[in-house]
């Protein structure tokens, strides 16, 4: 099988589908790996590591979607990337379709399949390609929603630590998955006062447990959403639900009842963001001001931290990618249902309930 793998064409996404290690594995069995002339350069994988590993390093990005059975990437294929979509292609990256209706209906046009990262589920409901990815986005939300707190940025001008005298900040994370709960613990670690909100009282009391009563747990409602979000000086969002476009939580009344200058980082964005008020942002230029509160919304934050983020991700797709290789696309659906949950699009159609249903409404 060919395996190819373009470089990043998404702005300050920076992160690679591939490691060589990954690639190795895969032509030590006998496979084909192309990768794309300097796709691994930010995380500090030179073309001669591809090398040295078996793969073919090519500058023409053309020969790879044409040549290839399965193209891996990072993120969603961008329009200028459609054209290369075809029937017999696949397609596995973070897809987000729900927030991307016209991706998903020139996958279906071109009949290739599309198997989204975000939506590979195991039995117990866990995202195991997805997890490391949250657990960044998690932790990253919160150091840089310390940063743009600072006055400088337009933030309130809270430290978040608190010092002698002045009281810690208050965060509240709206959402207790991997990215709200690895929130949580750098939050807790930077000695602020920490509130999470969900609305499932199972994984309410584990928080609990986990982090020995320190953070407020609360039950999800519209009315303690508001609540906390009045007093708080940064909030996060990280609310998931596979496959479907984010609930939108927060209303643009609500920004605008909040305290001028608190931050609110929207890790959802990639799912259509939890607030009425939240649109897409970039790495380049990160946040925008609403009704005086910062707003940071950017779609790819692990991309923040390509290498440790490739290394993650690669641990994680690599024994999908094996499995596709060793015995065919079809094959691999079949023997594990994991994979299977992964398959949004394929033979024209989309086959994942909550994307259908998400595109039809978008």
């Amino acid at each position: 099988m060919i395996i190819g793998v373009p470089r990043e064409v998404k702005e300050g996404e920076e992160r690679v589908g591939m490691t060589p290690s990954g690639a190795g594995a895969l032509s030590g069995s006998g496979h084909q790996v192309l990768i794309e002339e300097a796709a691994g350069e930010f995380c500090g994988f030179a073309d001669d590591d591809y090398r040295q590993a078996g793969a073919k390093v090519t500058g023409d990005q053309s020969e790879i979607w044409e040549t290839s059975d399965v193209v891996v990437k990072v993120k969603e294929p961008l329009p200028e990337e459609y054209a290369f979509l075809r029937e017999g292609l696949t397609v596995f990256a973070f897809l987000h379709l729900a927030a991307v209706p016209d991706l998903a209906r020139a996958l279906v046009e071109s009949g290739a399949t599309g198997i989204a990262y975000e939506t590979v589920e195991l039995e117990d409901g866990t995202l195991p390609v997805l997890a490391p990815m949250s657990e960044v986005a998690g932790c990253i939300a919160v150091q840089n929603g310390a940063y743009y707190l600072e006055a400088h940025h337009g933030g309130r001008g809270v430290l978040l630590s608190g010092i002698s005298g002045s009281p810690p900040g208050r965060v509240t994370v709206i959402g207790g998955g991997t990215a709200g709960t690895n929130a949580c613990r750098v939050a807790l670690g930077m000695g602020a006062s920490v509130s999470v909100i969900d609305r499932s009282l199972q994984r309410l009391e584990y928080l609990r447990d986990i982090f020995d009563g320190r953070v407020s747990t609360v039950f999800s409602s519209a009315g303690a959403i508001r609540e906390c979000l009045l007093q708080s000086d940064l909030t996060i969002g990280a609310v998931l639900v596979p496959g479907s476009k984010a609930p939108k939580l927060i209303t643009a009344k609500l920004v605008e009842a909040m305290q001028k200058g608190s931050v609110f980082f929207d890790i959802d964005i990639d799912q259509g963001g939890i607030s009425e008020t939240s649109r897409p942002t970039s790495h380049q230029d990160p946040c925008f001001i609403e009704y005086g509160v910062v707003h940071c919304c950017i779609p790819n934050i692990p991309a923040a931290v390509p290498r440790s983020a490739t290394l993650a991700l690669t641990a994680r797709t690599l024994p999908y990618i094996t499995a596709m290789a060793e015995v065919g696309i079809a094959g691999a659906i079949e023997a594990d249902q994991s994979l299977a949950s992964g398959v949004n699009v394929t033979g024209g159609k989309i086959v994942h309930p909550a994307v259908a249903e998400a595109v039809e409404k978008g």
